[in-house]
C-alpha cells in the first residue's frame, strides 16, 4: 500500500519536525539541481532552518550573483510597471480633454444652426451674433470675388467672340464681291455660312447693315 496524504501543517513533535525537515530538504536541493541541470536554468536556493541555520545552493557558483540579478529584474519589471502606469494616466487625461473638446464643437454647432439658445445668457448671444455677422461677412466677399472672377471670364470670351464675329464679316464681304465677280463658286460661300452659324452668330451679324457693339453696360453684383 502506498503511503497515505500526509495534512499540510506544522509538526508538533520537534524529532519528527527535524527528521521531515531534513529529507524535505534534501529533497528541494535535489530538485534544484535536476532543474538547473535539465533546463539550463539559473537555479538559487536558499533555505533557513527553525534555529536559524542557512542552507543555500546555487549553479551559478555565486549565490550573491543570482541575487543581484533578481533585484534588478524586479527593479526593471517596477519601472517598466511604473511606466505603463503614467502613460495610461496621461492617456486618460488627453482622451478626457478630447471629449470635452468635441462637447464644445458639438454645442458651437448647434449654437449656429440656432439650436440650444435657451441656455445661453445676453452676453454670449450677442458674442454668438457677431460670429455669424463675420461669418456672412467673409461668405458675401469670396461670393463676390468669385462672381467677379467669373464676369471677367465672359468679359473676354465676348471680346474673342466679337473679333472672330468681325473676321468672319469681313470674310464674307469679301467672298460676297468675288462672288458676284464670278470669281468664287457658290459652295464655298455656303461653306462659310455655316462656318458662322457653328459660332452662333445672329443672322444679323452676317449682313451688311447693323453690326455686333459690345454693350457698355457694366455688370453690378447684388
Amino acid at each position: 500500500m502506498g503511503r497515505g496524504k500526509i495534512e499540510i501543517k506544522r509538526i508538533e513533535n520537534t524529532t519528527n519536525r527535524q527528521v521531515t525537515f531534513c529529507k524535505r530538504r534534501n529533497g528541494l536541493l535535489k530538485k534544484a539541481y535536476e532543474l538547473s541541470v535539465l533546463c539550463d536554468a539559473e537555479v538559487a536556493l536558499i533555505v533557513f532552518s527553525s534555529r536559524g541555520r542557512l542552507y543555500e545552493y546555487s549553479n551559478n557558483n555565486s549565490i550573491k550573483t543570482t541575487i543581484e540579478r533578481y533585484k534588478k529584474a524586479s527593479s526593471d519589471s517596477a519601472n517598466t510597471t511604473s511606466v505603463i502606469e503614467i502613460n495610461a494616466q496621461y492617456y486618460q487625461q488627453e482622451s478626457a480633454k478630447l471629449r470635452q473638446q468635441i462637447q464644445m464643437l458639438q454645442n458651437s454647432n448647434r449654437h449656429l444652426m440656432g439650436d440650444s439658445l435657451s441656455a445661453l445668457s445676453v452676453k454670449e448671444l450677442k458674442q454668438l451674433e457677431n460670429r455669424l455677422e463675420r461669418g456672412i461677412t467673409r461668405i458675401r466677399s469670396k461670393k463676390h470675388e468669385m462672381l467677379l472672377c467669373e464676369i471677367e471670364y465672359l468679359q473676354k470670351k465676348e471680346i474673342e467672340m466679337e473679333n472672330e464675329s468681325v473676321y468672319l464679316r469681313t470674310k464674307i464681304a469679301e467672298i460676297e464681291r468675288m462672288e458676284q465677280a464670278n470669281m468664287v463658286p457658290g459652295q464655298e460661300m455656303n461653306a462659310i455660312h455655316v462656318l458662322a452659324s457653328r459660332n452662333f452668330f445672329p443672322p444679323n451679324m452676317l449682313e451688311g447693315g447693323n453690326s455686333y457693339s459690345h454693350p457698355d453696360k457694366k455688370l453690378h453684383l447684388g
